[in-house]
């Protein structure tokens, strides 16, 4: 490392914390060399001594809200909470309380000295399952890069509107819609590569029930996805357009559809390297009790035609 800046090297030798955490703490003096604060861009040539001595800081003004969390797992590392409809994850304008960021830090006080609380990824406000939650700023490192990786394994379901032939890959750049600002689209220019793969789970007489897999993590990837290739997902207003009565349709199925006001889409598997043992662990739970209803309703729509 001799003739590397001073920033390369800490990277290195604390690799357990983010380049940009390490660049603030060098600037702060947290991390001497040689027992002297030095500039980020300074070199170092062998037989120096770095010394880091930081201490945790808040990272937001959060309140924490008590609020029921169903939690899958948890240790001293990280937490993997099975998130519910209508639940938003992060504050944001408009959204400052009641967000899964306000319970956990309830649950955990100590997540205030992680960012975002140890989010590492999201999940919309309708969209329900799994998500993995960071409880150390070394765990929290090594998820954002196992995100960063593309390692982490994500499997979702979802309720579709249409037919499916089969199942595919669908790539295609995600960016802001070019004339509706607060909707995702695919794009030609200025997104960033998405790709999303799927299979077929069932077929019904108007519908389709799919398995998803997210080799990326965008905005909205599997409803932009999904819309783009002309199956959007049952119940998602923004990008699957006005409600259609699908034909042959039961009473109780057509008043399931209407009722279901939110993204048929649950996020069913996670799996990773657990950022302490080094070892594959994975999580599963089954689609919620409003998804299973209408899948029930379209099985037996679906079996009642064929009779």
């Amino acid at each position: 490392m001799s003739g590397w800046r001073l920033d390369q090297v800490a990277a290195e030798l604390f690799a357990d914390y983010s380049r940009s955490r390490l660049q603030i703490w060098i600037k702060e003096g947290a991390l001497k060399v040689d027992g002297k604060p030095r500039k980020t861009r300074d070199k170092l040539y062998g037989g120096e001594m770095l010394s880091l001595n930081a201490e945790a800081e808040e990272q937001g003004e959060w309140l924490p809200e008590a609020m029921d969390l169903d939690i899958v797992y948890e240790d001293n590392h990280i937490l993997v909470i099975n998130k519910s409809a209508d639940l938003v994850v992060h504050p944001a304008a408009g959204n400052y309380t009641g967000t899964l960021l306000n319970g956990l830090l309830h649950y955990c006080p100590e997540l205030i000295n992680i960012p975002r609380a140890g989010i590492v990824h999201r999940l919309d406000k309708d969209t329900t399952g799994l998500m993995v939650v960071a409880k150390t700023l070394i765990a929290h490192t090594d998820l954002v890069g196992q995100l960063q990786e593309r390692s982490v394994s994500r499997e979702y379901e979802a309720l579709v509107q249409g037919i499916m032939t089969g199942g595919g890959k669908v790539v295609g750049a995600i960016g802001r819609h070019p004339s509706q600002r607060k909707k995702m689209a695919v794009v030609k220019t200025g997104g960033k590569e998405a790709i999303t793969h799927y299979r077929v789970l069932g077929r019904f007489n108007a519908h389709t029930h799919v398995r998803l897999k997210l080799e990326t993590g965008r905005t909205h990837q599997i409803r932009v996805h999904m819309a783009h290739i002309q199956f959007p997902l049952v119940g998602d207003v923004t990008y699957g357009g006005r409600f259609k009565i699908p034909k042959g349709a039961s009473e109780t199925t057509l008043e399931c559809l209407k009722g279901f006001s939110r993204q048929a889409l649950h996020a069913a598997r996670l799996g990773l390297i657990h950022p302490n043992s080094g070892e594959y662990v994975e999580w599963s739970r089954d689609r919620p009790d409003d998804m299973q209803k209408l899948l029930d309703n379209l099985i037996a729509d679906s079996k009642a035609e064929s009779l």
